[in-house]
């Protein structure tokens, strides 16, 4: 049975006779973290992912689960096609979105950043490279390669042929690592660089910056026309310094930063008179600092003051 087909049974209830979840309901609760992360890693927004998975729970508590063989696969199976109707819909958003759009950052549970896949997979980095796959071609790559998803459960949840999702997953996979970063380094490193940036953040110290940034360095920042931010990204350490030190130098105000863990990666909070402003992710290479994007778009910024757990499985 796929996922278009009519179901057999009406509206399940959420509660058995008793006030226990019924089988529909635990099932659902079993893979929820799953299916958000699915739908998150495809999107790139929470709120978004929290529709997708009203979305589910409404299509799956009218599937008969006598006629269904795999649980789980076929509850992504509706989470990926209710997220590609929505990404493709996000496209046109992001068309008139002001500046530089940038994922919703999440603040994650320790077990997250511990989860090498999984940290990377959901990494602000990677998450930006995403944006650059058309709708299906993303679906197909985190589905195979975050997900382990087969060829044929693929090609059943985006309505392509298994060999087709072949090609796709290769040539999403080809695009995905050209732009990638080239040299992982060490969480303990990435935390001592990231400590050296907010020294030097702080302070608007120019040459500090200099020194942990990397040559090649790209800030991309996402205000979405609420908050002052760059209207394209900056490359370059010396530009973005003085992006960085004028920008905030120019402003009297009190500027101060926490350390956090973000989409499982070292991450800042800034704040700006003791007022929430933004948080920064970093991507960190060999080099140094080879990404900055900082997101002050408050309606972004929902999802920095509760962990969200995340899962691949």
């Amino acid at each position: 049975m796929n996922e278009h087909s009519e179901p057999r049974t009406g509206t399940a209830e959420p509660l058995a006779g008793d006030g226990r979840p019924d089988a529909v309901t635990e099932v659902f609760v079993a893979h929820r973290n799953l299916l958000f992360t699915v739908a998150y890693e495809m999107l790139g927004s929470a709120a978004d992912a929290e529709d997708v998975l009203q979305e589910t729970w409404l299509r799956w508590m009218k599937v008969d689960m006598g006629q269904v063989r795999d649980q789980r696969a076929y509850l992504v199976r509706i989470a990926t096609r209710r997220s590609l109707d929505r990404l493709r819909a996000m496209s046109r958003r992001k068309e008139d979105y002001v500046g530089s759009w940038l994922p919703e950052p999440l603040l994650t549970t320790p077990d997250v950043a511990e989860d090498v896949e999984l940290a990377e997979s959901v990494s602000m980095a990677l998450m930006i490279v995403l944006e650059t796959l058309s709708p299906t071609e993303r679906a197909v790559f985190v589905l195979r390669e975050a997900f382990g998803f087969s060829h044929d459960e693929i090609a059943a949840a985006v309505g392509k042929s298994p060999v087709a999702v072949r090609q796709i997953a290769r040539r999403a996979r080809q695009h995905v690592d050209a732009r990638r970063p080239r040299a992982e380094v060490a969480p303990a490193q990435a935390r001592a660089v990231l400590e050296s940036f907010q020294r030097a953040f702080e302070t608007r110290d120019l040459q500090s910056l200099l020194d942990v940034l990397a040559p090649q360095v790209v800030l991309i920042s996402d205000g979405g026309g609420v908050k002052r931010a760059a209207p394209r990204p900056i490359s370059g350490a010396d530009k973005v310094a003085r992006f960085i030190v004028g920008g905030l130098g120019k402003a009297r105000v009190a500027l101060t930063s926490d350390h956090t863990t973000v989409n499982g990666n070292p991450a800042l909070v800034v704040r700006v008179d003791g007022e929430l402003d933004g948080v920064i992710a970093i991507r960190v290479e060999q080099a140094g600092i080879t990404g900055l994007y900082y997101v002050r778009n408050p309606h972004k910024l929902t999802r920095v003051g509760t962990e969200t757990p995340l899962t691949l499985t």
